[in-house]
């Protein structure tokens, strides 16, 4: 009786104040550009695709009717049909986890490997500064691409492996970044005062600079997702990813140059979801910078 009581005694919000934080949440939603606005929405729909192909294509990615084979775009199949009779909306619904996981893979690995040596570069400086920079400039001396081509090539042709060697060859860019922030970080106030205070190096390291530090390095994650994007299907075109009936983008792409010329929505389909995920991705990923 007395909780009843006293949460009846509880006054209201001030309507005042519950306006001027609604009003304030509109602003801040408006003040976000369209392009922001449509650019998730297209990373939610491919999110979808790579989570519930099912609820978005009823068609089998795998095996078709021959019968229906090279038709053009239509109600029944809105991006056409390939030279097996295969629905290409289906393909490529269905190739979308293939192809964002190993994005996330590549990036994850850049991420770790390369924020941990340009951490460490950074923070404790000396030879091991002098040792993990030069370290880095030679990476940095070979083009990402080729460096992939190289890593994948040694590794062997899959998908998890043109992951694997998207994400080396992205290591040290972020490695370069890290480094940099590390050094501006560690020259800080609050740094120096808690080393002072009897902190360890470790324990200002991993409590101080690392989440100082480690800004930057997320909003070129998210960057670095649409290059791995890119790479990983020109990994695929080549032929370094999973063989056929698998339904990357990138190989998707590949199947359908044969018919360029009299079936060119094979090649244009799939090519304009890459574009459109990569341009997304790389405009929040400028937003969240700017804004951040």
């Amino acid at each position: 009786m007395t909780a009843v009581v006293s949460s009846a005694l509880v006054p209201d919000p001030d309507p005042v104040t519950r306006r001027r934080s609604l009003r304030s949440g509109a602003a801040r939603l408006a003040a976000v550009p369209p392009t922001v606005i449509v650019s998730f929405v297209v990373l939610l729909i491919v999110l979808g695709w790579a989570l519930f192909p099912d609820l978005f294509t009823s068609y089998d990615p795998v095996s078709g009717d021959t019968s229906e084979k090279l038709q053009a775009p239509s109600a029944a199949h809105w991006f056409g049909t390939d030279n097996l009779g295969r629905d290409l909306l289906a393909r490529i619904i269905h190739g979308t986890a293939s192809s964002v996981a190993s994005a996330l893979v590549a990036v994850a690995i850049a991420v770790v490997v390369g924020g941990l040596i340009g951490l460490i570069a950074g923070f404790f400086g000396g030879w091991l500064d002098v040792t993990l920079a030069r370290i880095v400039d030679v990476l940095l001396a070979i083009p990402s691409f080729l460096l992939a081509v190289v890593v994948v090539s040694s590794l062997g042709f899959d998908t998890i492996n043109a992951a694997i060697a998207t994400g080396i060859s992205a290591v040290a860019v972020f490695a370069r970044v890290m480094r940099a922030e590390a050094l501006k970080v560690r020259q800080a106030v609050f740094v120096e005062s808690s080393a002072l205070q009897g902190g360890s190096r470790w324990h200002v390291l991993l409590t101080h600079v690392l989440p100082n530090a480690s800004r930057s390095v997320a909003s070129l994650a998210v960057l670095q997702f649409g290059v791995s994007v890119l790479v990983i299907a020109g990994l695929a075109f080549l032929g370094y990813g999973d063989p056929p009936p698998a339904s990357d983008w990138g190989l998707l792409v590949a199947a359908g140059k044969d018919y360029l010329v009299s079936s060119p929505w094979l090649v244009y389909a799939p090519a304009l979801v890459i574009v459109a995920v990569v341009l997304s991705v790389n405009r929040i990923g400028r937003w969240v910078r700017k804004t951040g």
